[in-house]
């Protein structure tokens, strides 16, 4: 997989180093160490410390949006002291750099490092490797970012939790806007769980609805030039282009959908982005419409959201990406669980994460216990036709689904689902 190029939306002379230190600085040796593969022992004590097992991309297409979601992991422990259980909590950043490298690191963790659990999994096909291991270890493991089905469908596991709605839940939310534009779509999508995902979804969404899809290909991660899939969509005449691209990937179709005249001729939507993927496609060439897990100036933010977007601010002089949240909030579940459990075993994490809750208005904020997915709420934002703060690119359309009862059918009953979960 390829990087992107330039400084990936993150402000000129802005480093991914500094970004993970910030102004005051997160401890540098913790991060030094991460590197080296060594711990970190912060505020040196008799206590055996709790070590928490991270594995984000340090390389490759997703590594803007890890860069933030191990930054808001980080930031969560460093609100708590480095502190749990009155014992030092080490945070060990191990890389994804492919599926296998993702799987192998799991293992190390357990293995050397003797974590009491995990978190991770940049994309969707590293997140189902960590999560077979942690099923096999038997280690409870927090999946922040990936979406596709089967994490908690098929292959879900009692020691696997997620954070991030899935597809078809993203499908629900977005679907019904696109079939208010037209219904001749055109899909583009990634060749790996994620794309493939939401091309299926999609579809039937489409079928169902009396549409016609006028074109669909499958493309590699680390496309570097789109102009013929372009050239085919502009043929067709879609009335929408559905995105299935991730992270530069769609950084780097969208620069060149703006280069070869596209943007506002036809529109284009897509699930599930983050903030740097559009940041990193720069204020004249943003556009679409998307769904969001997460947004710093939406109005329904609960307070929590609202301090930690504060001291975010304060600490790293920029608002906090929809990646430095989920890392954050993925964290402090986590976090959380484990001085609820006030244990580290990993029987007593898992029970704990499946108890574990937050109130976002009418709506308890949990993991499902039955397949371990998160349910809460998602966000519909469109790229503004203006955009004059190098930030705030989006306007906040709709949280969906509303009510509790829509979100409960969006997400579906345990009767609908395909996760058939074994004991601990």
């Amino acid at each position: 997989m390829t990087q992107r190029n330039g400084n990936g939306g993150r402000g000129a002379g802005t480093s991914r180093r500094s970004l993970l230190l910030g102004a005051g600085g997160l401890a540098a040796t913790q991060l030094a160490s991460s590197k080296l593969g060594m711990p970190y022992i912060g505020n040196a004590a008799a206590a055996e410390p709790i070590r928490i097992g991270m594995i984000w991309a340090k390389t490759g297409a997703i590594v803007d949006q890890s860069t933030f979601l191990a930054q808001g992991g980080l930031f969560a422990a460093e609100q708590r002291n480095n502190q749990l259980l009155g014992r030092p909590l080490e945070i060990i950043w191990l890389d994804e750099p492919n599926p296998q490298g993702a799987q192998l690191n799991a293992q190390r963790l357990i293995d050397e490092h003797k974590v009491c659990a995990l978190i991770g999994g940049a994309q969707s096909s590293f997140a189902l490797a960590i999560s077979a291991v942690a099923k096999k270890a038997k280690i409870p493991y927090v999946a922040a970012n990936a979406a596709a089905l089967d994490l908690t469908g098929k292959l879900c596991n009692k020691y696997t939790f997620r954070l991030q709605p899935p597809v078809d839940v993203h499908t629900k939310v977005l679907a019904p806007y696109c079939m208010g534009l037209g219904k001749r779509w055109y899909t583009l999508t990634a060749a790996y769980a994620f794309g493939q995902d939401i091309k299926a979804s999609f579809t039937d969404f489409n079928a169902k609805n009396g549409g016609t899809i006028v074109g669909a290909d499958e493309v590699p991660v680390g496309t570097p030039d789109y102009s013929s899939f372009i050239l085919k969509i502009r043929a067709a005449k879609p009335d929408v282009v559905v995105g299935g691209l991730s992270a530069s990937d769609l950084t780097t179709f969208l620069k060149q959908w703006n280069e070869l005249g596209m943007k506002g001729k036809i529109p284009f939507a897509e699930i599930s982005i983050g903030n740097t993927d559009i940041w990193g496609v720069g204020p004249d060439a943003a556009t679409g419409i998307y769904t969001m897990v997460w947004y710093y100036k939406n109005p329904a933010n609960t307070e929590d959201d609202k301090a930690f977007t504060d001291a975010y601010m304060k600490k790293f002089n920029q608002p906090p990406p929809d990646k430095a949240w989920m890392g954050w909030f993925g964290m402090r579940s986590l976090l959380e669980s484990i001085e609820l459990a006030k244990s580290t075993e990993p029987a007593a994490i898992v029970k704990a994460l499946e108890t574990w809750h937050v109130k976002d208005g009418d709506l308890d904020v949990s993991y499902r216990d039955f397949d371990h997915q998160m349910k809460r709420r998602t966000i519909i934002c469109k790229v503004k036709d203006k955009i004059t703060d190098k930030w705030d690119y989006v306007d906040v359309l709709e949280n969906a689904p509303k009510t509790v009862a829509e979100i409960d059918a969006a997400f579906g009953s345990a009767a609908d689902s395909a996760c058939k979960m074994d004991g601990l």
